[in-house]
């Protein structure tokens, strides 16, 4: 299964997102499931990379022209696919995935879960989002997403789509799911 993962690509940012990041890389070398990612050698992308990679897992790196140019692009892949730009990336990314998970990240990152989110609403496909709310960091976009839902601005229920995991094993379940539907 090819399991697509959105993160932050900052290097500067909690020990303990990282420590969390490199078990989900190793998970998904060991169980045979292959890693699709933004291709950079920084932050938490380059840490899930590193992992899977050494651990014998097969690693997708797809990354933008202008981020390969400025010499940032991760050594741990075994499939690179150079984009134009990151609508290309998150094409690619997205239409390969059969299990997607967001780990802590800025507005890349959110950009990502939401062009997802958004295109499975009008119908383009019926892939959903597992948010890794590693120690509450995704706790303020769930508390917007319920505002939003209150409010009538969603159509259906948003957990429907962007499924909530606050620790690994909920992570792990709920990939394992998306692998036997």
């Amino acid at each position: 299964m090819n399991v697509c993962v959105f993160c932050s690509a900052n290097n500067n940012i909690a020990p303990e997102y990282f420590e969390l990041t490199r078990q989900l890389g190793r998970w998904c070398a060991d169980n045979g499931h292959h890693v699709i990612f933004g291709g950079t050698n920084q932050g938490l992308m380059e840490c899930l990379a590193e992992e899977a990679f050494r651990a014998g897992g097969h690693v997708v790196g797809v990354i933008p022209q202008i981020v390969e140019r400025g010499g940032r692009t991760s050594p741990h892949v075994h499939t690179h696919i150079l984009t134009n730009d990151l609508n290309d990336r998150k094409a690619i990314m997205i239409e390969r995935a059969d299990a997607i998970v967001a780990l802590p990240g800025g507005v890349g990152t959110l950009d990502e879960v939401f062009t997802v989110l958004s295109a499975a609403s009008i119908g383009y496909h019926h892939k959903r989002v597992i948010l890794f709310n590693m120690d509450g960091f995704w706790n303020k976009l769930i508390e917007l997403m319920d505002d939003l839902q209150q409010r009538g601005m969603i159509r259906g229920q948003w957990t429907e789509q962007l499924l909530v995991a606050d620790n690994f094993e909920e992570v792990t379940n709920l990939i394992t799911l998306m692998s036997n539907a």
